[in-house]
């Protein structure tokens, strides 16, 4: 049997989450490697010092350690939903830059000698309602279904939500709420979230999609 590659993620990981996402919907077969990140396995800390997830480990040696690249590199494999046809850069600059920052500070201010992140909090506001009008004329970022920079987005919209999910309800962002909550109730979204056991060396290979 020909090795596959290894994917090593972390299932709560926004980052991680869009990764498998991608994978998933590609149907390139990985072998998974859940971690847990207080216990980084040696075998992903030599193959990618930086510590963090996702990374994947290809058979000719190859190391991918950025998401976007993982993503990118699976729907190279196989692309059936088209998700490249829409891959709109400078809105995932946005969301993984100025968005990424302010949803830090407002989730965890303490981290930052913050009293409250209320002020990050509403920063954040700027791009949300910028996804709100772009998705008031389509379902998606992508038009009628989701595509490459809907899955780059939504992760972490959907961790902004969730910090304070009656605040998020209320706010006048309709079309965004509509379309976060197409994304978390999406089949594929449920099949990437499955609980997986930490996996240790010599652990038997998890197969994934």
């Amino acid at each position: 049997m020909t090795a596959l590659p290894i994917l090593y993620s972390f299932r709560r990981c926004p980052y991680a989450m869009r990764a498998r996402m991608a994978v998933a919907v590609s149907g390139v077969h990985v072998e998974l490697r859940e971690i847990v990140l207080r216990a980084k396995p040696p075998e992903m800390l030599e193959a990618s010092p930086k510590g963090t997830v996702p990374v994947l480990l290809l058979p000719d040696g190859r190391v991918l350690e950025e998401s976007l690249d993982i993503m990118r590199w699976a729907l190279a494999q196989s692309d059936p939903m088209g998700w490249l046809a829409h891959d709109d850069q400078n809105l995932i600059l946005a969301n993984d830059g100025p968005f990424k920052q302010a949803l830090d500070h407002y989730k965890y201010p303490h981290r930052y000698g913050l009293t409250d992140g209320i002020a990050h909090r509403d920063a954040a506001l700027a791009h949300l309602a910028d996804l709100n009008d772009q998705l008031a004329a389509a379902l998606y970022l992508g038009g009628v279904q989701p595509a490459f920079t809907d899955i780059a987005l939504f992760p972490f919209v959907r961790q902004f939500a969730a910090t304070d999910a009656e605040w998020f309800a209320a706010l006048p962002l309709p079309a965004l709420q509509k379309w976060l909550a197409a994304l978390v109730g999406s089949d594929l979204f449920i099949q990437i979230m499955t609980r997986y056991p930490a996996w240790n060396a010599g652990d038997p290979p998890v197969l994934f999609p």
